[in-house]
């Protein structure tokens, strides 16, 4: 970015006052001010229009400027906004998960709603480890993730998450989790990369890492079933998901899946659990349940689970804005507009053509080694040399100056890095929001092309 494009963005930004200012989450640039949002555009307060591509953080589901979930959130803070959830339930949270149960792939769920995804995974962790205590086997405590994943930010999270550059600056406060490697099957067989390629070895692997930690001492295994933003739209090979809950069930290890990304349609169907026929104990939500308009994540447990926590009489456990009545307001008006107007499968459906456009722009670029996606949820790798896979040196920053490019022509990606050996790597995702048209999709893939080939351009 020139010093002249750095000072037009300055200018976007509202000055601080002396009593205090924000901690902005971007601290290498100025951010302009969003002010308006509708379908799968933004506006700043210059007026530029952008065009939402990566639904935020892959979370926008239903769309910017939806005032029906405007009305509901608004009703239900008129009438009441708090009761804590030791003292009280409400109409639209007994509601809400009476609704939202029949979608999740899990027999008779409960639901213990959070603010967030990584307060989710802290809760999930939690339950499975009161779901051991109170069956007898208070030794269970490790739990097995996976490398190549990410979980949340929270320590216990970021923790069970295997996304090197996240874990780096905190490694000496981590430790206590076990780790296999990342089905991936791009980089498979790469020393560095940590993957896998077939279900068999990714199921003989975490076989081997429950024997010799201590099949009595392994509490649970949590994945994501189709990775995000970590490694890109990574699915799992085929045979994987039956392969590695057979290995859970035969050791008595809960199945925990991370569909804080993947949930709620992302991929087109409503959890991507559903794409593989495999019931976990424990599934994990967040973003698309309100899809960016309230703070709000989720815990579904089996009724197996559920029952055996209930039946001791308590869950240790518990935050002050966890079974929130106006998140469960708009969670519920979320919901019904899913339902109501189809979205899960217009996500398949312009998931095809995003899918389509995708690989036309990009199948004979000599930077991009894979293009992925299912449903709304897609990325395209970034290499230095296609043949061999190597990937760009984290130091030219190929991610952020594709990211870069797209916002300077009004189109917003999102990212990730250290993919390929847990610093190098670089990832471009889409991830619109479900109501994107065909026009949009095609101006998504023609300027992540234009954008990836001006990255390219300035690293000459």
């Amino acid at each position: 970015m020139t010093a002249d494009e750095i000072d037009i963005e300055r200018r976007h930004v509202p000055e601080a006052t002396p009593a205090g200012r924000v901690f902005s989450r971007v601290l290498t640039r100025p951010l302009p001010v969003a002010v308006r949002g509708s379908g799968a555009e933004i506006w700043d307060a210059d007026g530029k229009r952008y065009l939402d591509a990566a639904g935020g953080a892959i979370v926008v589901n239903i769309g910017h400027g939806r005032e029906s979930v405007a009305r509901a959130m608004a009703d239900q803070a008129s009438r009441i906004a708090f009761a804590h959830g030791s003292a009280f339930t409400s109409e639209p949270l007994e509601a809400y998960a009476a609704e939202l149960g029949p979608f999740l792939p899990l027999h008779e769920p409960a639901i213990y709603p959070v603010s967030g995804g990584s307060e989710a995974t802290e809760t999930a962790l939690k339950m499975a480890r009161a779901y051991h205590v109170t069956r007898g086997e208070p030794g269970r405590q490790i739990v097995i993730a996976r490398w190549g994943s990410y979980h949340g930010n929270t320590l216990g999270a970021l923790d069970l998450s295997g996304r090197k550059p996240l874990r780096r600056p905190y490694e000496g406060w981590l430790g206590r989790f076990r780790h296999v490697s990342a089905a991936y099957p791009y980089r498979a067989g790469e020393p560095d990369a940590h993957a896998l390629g077939t279900a068999e070895d990714a199921a003989a692997e975490l076989d081997r890492v429950i024997s010799t930690t201590g099949p009595t001492e392994v509490a649970a295994f949590v994945a994501e079933p189709i990775v995000g933003a970590t490694l890109g739209a990574v699915s799992p090979p085929p045979g994987y998901w039956p392969a590695i809950a057979e290995v859970c069930r035969r050791y008595g290890v809960l199945l925990i899946a991370d569909e804080v990304m993947t949930g709620f349609g992302r991929t087109g169907r409503w959890f991507a659990m559903d794409h593989f026929g495999v019931r976990p104990d424990i599934v994990i939500a967040a973003k698309g349940a309100t899809g960016g308009y309230w703070p709000l994540g989720l815990v579904a447990a089996d009724r197996q689970v559920y029952e055996t926590i209930r039946s001791k009489g308590s869950f240790v456990h518990g935050f002050t804005y966890s079974h929130s009545v106006v998140g469960a307001a708009v969670a519920r008006e979320v919901l019904r507009i899913l339902r109501s107007e189809d979205l899960v499968s217009a996500a398949a459906r312009q998931g095809e053509l995003l899918s389509a456009e995708l690989h036309a722009a990009f199948d004979d670029h000599p930077n991009v080694g894979e293009v992925r996606s299912t449903g709304l949820m897609a990325a395209i790798e970034l290499v230095g040399d296609r043949e061999t896979k190597r990937p760009f040196p984290r130091s030219r920053q190929v991610a952020e100056r594709t990211l870069a490019a797209g916002r300077d022509a009004g189109v917003l990606f999102y990212s990730g890095t250290g993919n390929a050996n847990g610093v190098d790597g670089d990832i471009i995702m889409v991830g619109p929001p479900f109501v994107v048209s065909d026009g949009q999709v095609r101006e998504m893939a023609t300027t992540m092309r234009a954008a990836v080939d001006r990255a390219i351009e300035q690293l000459a």
